[in-house]
C-alpha cells in the first residue's frame, strides 16, 4: 500500500526549513512508510533531480549536527517534483493523474499539505474537490491546513466551510507546531500521571496562572504581515490559547483524538468573551520603540508587539482563578513557560527574611529553549532560626534524556501519517478561539483603549504590564532561562 505527501508551497521557506528536514530526520529513524512518496507542487520549473539537489543543500543546512550525504540520497530517492499553479483547476487534475503513475497498487494513503501563502487555502481546497482528489474512494485522503487559520472568527468559519465543502472532518489536520513540542505533550503526563499534581490543580490551591511567550526578535523582514496581523492573531489566538487548554482542561475518558479535543473545547466554552467596557481593565497593549521604522510598517502604525490580557474560565475547578497571557516581540529573552502560582498556605508558622515578602509554591514549565519542569517551594535557611527561603527542584529534558528533543513537526507528520487528530485542532475549536480574540481586536480599534504604551527593546514590556498585575492582585514571573 503506498504513501504519499504532496507538499503545496514546495518552493516556499516552510518546505525546506521544516518539512523536508523533519522526514529526513524520520527516515534516519526509521519512523516512515517503507513505500512513502514525497510530492512538491509549485509553480516553478524542476525536474526530479533539480528539486532532489535544491532541497539536499537546505537540508544539509538546516540538520547540519546530523546530515549524513549517504542517508540523504536514499531519501531523495523517495522525493518527485510536479509543476502546476494551485490557482488553475486543470494543474490540479494533471497532478492527480502523475500521483497515479508514480503510486503502486493497491491505493494507500494521499496526504495533501498546504504550505502555501494563507490566500491559496480556500482554491486550493476547491480545485482538489473539482479534481476528485479530496473523495477517499480507494485512498485514505488527509489534509493539512498550516496557520494562520483565518483572520478572524468570520474568515475561520468560511475556511472550515470550505474544507468541509470537500472532505469530512476527520481527513483535515489543522496544524499549530507548538502541540508538536515535547514540553507541551508532557503538561498532560505531569497533570494526569502524577498524582501528587491533579488534586491540587484547581481553585482551591491556585491562585492564578500564568502563560508567557516571548520572543527577543524584531519583526525584521514580516514587517508588513505583521503590521496586518498583531500580536493578538500572531500570538494568541493560537499558540496561547492551545497551552491554555491543554493547561486547564479536564482529564478525558481515554488518550484519543476525539476525547482530548472534546476537553479543550469545554475549556474555551467556559471562557467568557470580554464585553467592550471590560477590554480596558482586563487587557495591556504595547509596541517596542522603534517598531514603526522597520520595513514594511506604516510610520503612524498602531499595531500591538506586545500585549497582556487576563482571562476567567467560568466552571467548578476554576472560578475566580485568573490566567495571565502575555506575549511580545523585542522582549528581554526568548522564552515559552506557564508558571502555575499556589496559594500561600492559611497561616505562616515561620519567620521569613526581613523585608521580605513570603513567596508561595510555584510550578514553572519551561516549554522553550531550556525545556523542563522546576517546582519551587520554602526549605528552612540552615543556621538562622527558622527563616525559610524559596529553593527549587529542577528537571531539564536534555539532561534526563541522552538525545535531542525531536522537531515539533516531526511529531506532528507522524501523527497526519498515523492519522491521529489528537494534537490537531477541531473546526470548533478554532471558532471559539477567534470568538475570545475577536472582541478585544474590535475594542482596541474602536475605543483605542486601552492606551498604546511604548517599551524598550530588551525589557519585559511597557512598565503599565506590570502596574496592571498589581492591580489584579499578582506580580509577573520575570525569568530568562538558563541553557545547561
Amino acid at each position: 500500500m503506498s504513501t504519499t505527501i504532496v507538499i503545496f508551497g514546495a518552493s516556499g521557506d516552510l518546505t525546506s526549513r521544516k518539512l523536508i528536514p523533519a522526514l529526513y530526520r524520520l527516515a534516519r529513524k526509521n519512523r516512515l512508510p517503507d513505500d512513502l512518496r514525497v510530492v512538491g507542487f509549485s509553480r516553478t520549473p524542476h525536474s526530479h533531480d533539480a528539486w532532489r539537489q535544491r532541497l539536499g543543500e537546505s537540508t544539509a543546512q538546516f540538520t547540519a549536527d546530523d546530515f549524513d550525504p549517504d542517508a540523504w540520497r536514499e531519501f531523495a530517492r523517495r522525493i518527485y517534483y510536479h509543476a502546476g499553479d494551485i490557482l488553475q483547476a486543470d494543474d490540479l487534475a494533471r497532478l492527480g493523474q502523475f500521483l497515479t503513475e508514480i503510486e503502486d497498487e493497491p491505493p494507500g494513503v494521499r496526504i495533501f499539505y498546504l504550505a502555501t501563502a494563507p490566500q491559496y487555502f480556500e482554491p486550493a481546497i476547491r480545485h482538489l474537490g473539482a479534481a476528485g482528489l479530496s473523495c477517499p474512494g480507494d485512498h485514505d485522503v488527509r489534509i493539512v491546513v498550516e496557520k494562520p487559520f483565518g483572520t478572524n472568527r468570520r474568515s475561520a468559519r468560511q475556511l472550515n466551510d470550505t474544507l468541509h465543502a470537500c472532505f469530512a472532518e476527520h481527513q483535515i489536520y489543522r496544524i499549530d507546531h507548538y502541540l508538536g513540542k515535547e514540553t507541551v505533550q508532557n503538561i498532560l503526563v505531569l497533570r494526569f500521571a502524577n498524582t501528587i499534581f491533579e488534586p491540587v490543580w484547581n481553585r482551591t490551591y491556585i491562585d492564578h496562572v500564568q502563560i508567557t511567550a516571548a520572543e527577543d526578535v524584531r519583526v525584521g523582514r514580516r514587517g508588513a504581515y505583521y503590521d496586518q496581523a498583531g500580536v493578538l492573531r500572531d500570538m494568541f489566538q493560537n499558540h496561547l490559547l492551545q497551552l491554555l487548554t491543554f493547561s486547564a482542561m479536564e482529564a478525558p475518558v481515554r488518550f484519543e483524538a476525539d476525547a482530548v479535543r472534546n476537553e479543550k473545547v469545554k475549556v474555551l466554552e467556559a471562557m467568557r468573551p470580554l464585553a467592550p467596557d471590560e477590554v480596558a481593565r482586563y487587557t495591556v497593549r504595547g509596541q517596542y520603540r522603534g517598531y514603526r521604522k522597520e520595513p514594511g510598517v506604516s510610520p503612524e502604525s498602531q499595531t500591538a508587539t506586545f500585549a497582556a490580557l487576563r482571562l476567567d474560565i467560568e466552571n467548578w475547578r476554576w472560578q475566580g482563578v485568573p490566567f495571565f497571557i502575555r506575549s511580545g516581540k523585542a522582549l528581554a529573552c526568548r522564552t515559552t513557560q506557564i508558571l502555575i502560582q499556589f496559594r500561600r498556605p492559611p497561616h505562616l508558622l515561620f519567620e521569613t527574611a526581613r523585608n521580605e515578602r513570603f513567596q508561595a509554591n510555584r510550578l514553572l514549565i519551561q516549554i522553550q529553549p531550556a525545556e523542563g519542569i522546576q517546582l519551587y517551594f520554602q526549605t528552612k535557611v540552615p543556621d538562622a532560626g527558622m527563616q525559610t527561603r524559596l529553593t527549587n527542584l529542577d528537571f531539564r529534558f536534555r539532561e534526563q534524556f541522552a538525545r535531542s528533543l525531536p522537531d515539533a513537526y516531526e511529531r506532528l507528520l507522524l501523527d497526519v501519517l498515523a492519522g491521529d487528530p489528537s494534537l490537531f485542532a477541531r473546526s470548533d475549536e478554532v471558532e471559539l478561539a477567534w470568538g475570545i480574540i475577536d472582541p478585544i481586536i474590535d475594542a482596541w480599534h474602536s475605543t483605542g483603549q486601552p492606551e498604546l504604551h511604548i517599551y524598550e527593546p530588551g525589557s519585559w514590556g511597557p512598565e503599565a504590564s506590570s502596574q496592571w498585575m498589581t492591580n489584579h492582585g499578582a506580580e509577573w514571573f520575570d525569568l530568562c532561562p538558563v541553557l545547561k
